[in-house]
């Protein structure tokens, strides 16, 4: 409190007492005892007043204890059961809980992670994947400014993400690993990895790379085979020693019968291995008689090109060929799909051409592009071009409906380059993607499709989306997303199938280790996308005959499940809508392959690097006693005392208000006892 302050404060009282004595000291006709009682109340009262006019501000301090964290980060996947491993995690959990010294000095939390990384409730021991590098990323931004050493407990295998080892030298906390499992190197063969295509044509042959690994001190021989139902249709003899210990076999088999053919690989074990479950793999491959061949036309060297031929062969159906406007236009009857990529005056020939095919073709246009021509040339769609460079964003459409769409943060990505103009289209439409700049929108579409009397088109207005692609995987670490983009709309362009009210998109075959989902779209009676349907799915195992139902559930502009909770076999499935008379069918396999199988031992060495490279410590299962003594013994995580300072104004403390109510009250009722009222 200011000098200043208190000096007022001083005043405040000194005229209180003198307003008091002068209204009851001087000439006052009550008796002494009363003139006391209304003196001093009406002092307070007084007083009161004027020290919330001053209103002078108080500083209070107040301290708490704040212990240091300790998560706990448990491996919840499968392969902690195959090591038999899940009970000495239970135990080790309930010693954590039940040590009073260890929870008086830590604030322990507790997170499980197998595919995924969350608050840990239970434990099955059941995920089917392992991602150790997010669960020491997610812990380490929950707890970036905070002291927390971090209890690491898994077998240190991991299988999906990057390199934990990697991830944890960003890691501010020291890691504790508690090594589940042993490092005994146990005699082993093992494919360690097989290589095929999801497809392939018939009467063709397509490759197979299988890599086998040995682990073991002697020399031994083995046969690796491949099997079609009962019938071997590969054979090889491999050997393996202490120095030789892995092997690659790159060989060829036909592709004889359409559909979906399913494979076993398997090297036969040796007689005392102890995890036979590694010697097997499962694939398929789908058979088809012909695929979708696309034809990409331009004059111009730009990266869109390989970008655009990058992620539609990702799917290997589809084949992509080259040519300049010249050498095309007597070749358009071999392709599906044609697209254009900045035409100009030279690919007057190829719009005659598909004019006289009734082709579906795409037109991408960008800096280059000649709208005087294409104006002319086609008259679904119209640009009055500037010629001026703009560089232009885009949104994804919530309704569009043609088919299933899902977002990639596309108002995310980097600018597009367009010719400054407006684009307008003249035909039934759907705009998918709408043109923004610097997020406000322009309502000139980016990106629609059209589909007019069976023939299908789309114009893009913008080049430079070969960032896109770039910026996509900065963000997933993989292309999977942006390619599948661009393959659904080289599918619907590609396709001439007359559109149906209800379309079903599904895989022919899922590994049940990664994400089994199917998507549905259903129109109205205008072909207009329903969000207000109920679509279910019946799902049927052909094998045991036993049925399942499953609601889809809506997500942005189409419906989908996921099937990740049904066994490895063969299902046939029923996409209906409730209260109509609308279904779609189909088949799908589920093959099983589970990689938690696939180890024998946990990764000893490299969960001793990654507590050492973190100041940290690694111990076996067995020493969980060594490992809460050391941590509690540690000086290096004590409690942290925190100040907090307030500075209270007095006109907050109610109080005082209180107390004037009540000296008030107390004079009118000492007046009106005594008859002066």
């Amino acid at each position: 409190m200011s000098p200043e302050t208190i000096l007022y404060i001083i005043l405040a009282g000194v005229i209180s007492i003198a307003l008091a004595i002068f209204m009851y000291g001087y000439k006052s006709k009550e008796t002494r005892r009363l003139r006391w009682v209304f003196g001093t109340l009406r002092f307070i009262t007084l007083f009161s007043i004027l020290l919330l006019l001053i209103n002078p501000k108080f500083e209070s301090e107040t301290y708490t204890t704040e212990k240091p964290k300790l998560p706990v980060l448990i491996d919840n996947s499968a392969s902690v059961a195959v090591l038999n491993q899940d009970g000495n995690v239970l135990e080790l959990i309930q010693e954590l809980k039940e040590n009073s010294k260890l929870n008086n000095k830590f604030d322990l939390s507790y997170y499980s992670f197998g595919s995924e990384f969350q608050k840990s409730d239970s434990l099955s021991f059941s995920e089917k994947n392992t991602n150790i590098s997010q669960a020491l990323s997610s812990v380490n931004e929950i707890f970036k400014n905070q002291t927390a050493p971090t209890i690491l407990i898994t077998d240190g295998n991991q299988t999906l993400g990057s390199d934990y080892e990697f991830s944890s030298t960003n890691f501010k906390n020291p890691i504790y690993s508690v090594i589940l499992g042993d490092s005994i190197q146990y005699t082993d063969l093992k494919i360690e990895q097989l290589n095929t295509n999801r497809y392939a044509f018939l009467k063709n042959q397509f490759p197979v790379e299988v890599i086998l690994t040995y682990s073991g001190t002697s020399s031994v021989n083995s046969e690796f085979v491949i099997t079609q139902g009962a019938s071997t249709v590969y054979r090889s003899k491999v050997s393996f020693s202490e120095k030789e210990n892995s092997s690659t076999l790159n060989f060829n088999l036909p592709a004889n019968s359409v559909g979906l053919q399913k494979y076993t690989a398997q090297i036969l074990p040796l007689d005392n291995e102890k995890n036979k479950t590694n010697n097997i793999k499962h694939f398929a491959v789908e058979v088809i008689d012909q695929a979708t061949n696309v034809l990409i036309v331009s004059k111009l060297s730009h990266p869109d090109l390989g970008a655009l031929k990058k992620s539609i062969t990702t799917n290997e159906q589809r084949a992509v060929t080259f040519k300049k406007p010249l050498e095309a236009a007597n070749t358009l009857n071999d392709y599906q799909l044609v697209i254009l990529y900045q035409p100009d005056r030279s690919f007057a020939p190829i719009f005659s051409e598909i004019e006289k095919l009734d082709k579906n073709y795409w037109v991408i246009a960008g800096l280059q592009t000649d709208w005087t021509f294409l104006n002319t040339v086609q008259s679904n769609y119209k640009k009055n071009s500037s010629r001026q460079k703009e560089d232009v964003q885009a949104v994804l459409n919530p309704n569009y409906g043609t088919f299933a769409v899902e977002d990639l943060s596309f108002d995310d990505f980097p600018p597009l380059h367009t010719q400054f103009g407006e684009l307008t289209i003249s035909v039934p439409h759907e705009v998918m993607l709408e043109q923004t700049v610097s997020r406000i929108a322009t309502e000139s579409p980016l990106l629609a499709t059209m589909e007019m009397n069976g023939k299908r088109n789309a114009i893009w207005d913008g080049e430079g989306f070969w960032r896109w692609r770039a910026s996509s995987f900065l963000k997933t670490d993989s292309f999977q997303d942006f390619d599948g983009f661009i393959g659904s709309l080289v599918q619907y362009l590609a396709s001439n199938k007359r559109r149906s009210r209800l379309e079903v998109s599904s895989e022919t075959f899922y590994y049940n280790n990664n994400p089994i989902k199917i998507s549905a779209q259903y129109f109205d009676r205008n072909y207009i996308f329903d969000n207000r349907a109920s679509l279910n799915i019946t799902v049927k195992n052909t094998e045991t005959e036993k049925q399942a139902v499953f609601p889809m559930l809506l997500r942005n502009n189409f419906y989908e499940v996921d099937l990740n909770s049904l066994p490895a076999g063969e299902y046939n499935f029923t996409v209906s809508v409730a209260d109509e008379a609308v279904s779609s069918s189909g088949i799908f396999t589920i093959l099983d392959f589970n990689v938690e199988q696939q180890f024998l031992n946990a990764d000893v060495l490299k969960q001793n690097r990654v507590s050492n490279n973190s100041q940290g410590k690694a111990y076996f299962a067995t020493q969980t006693d060594a490992l809460i003594q050391d941590l509690i013994e540690n000086t290096n995580f004590q409690n942290i005392e925190r100040s907090e300072q307030k500075v209270v104004p007095l006109i907050d403390w109610k109080y005082l208000l209180a107390l004037i109510v009540l000296a008030l009250s107390a004079e009118w009722f000492f007046r009106k006892y005594n008859g002066l009222i």
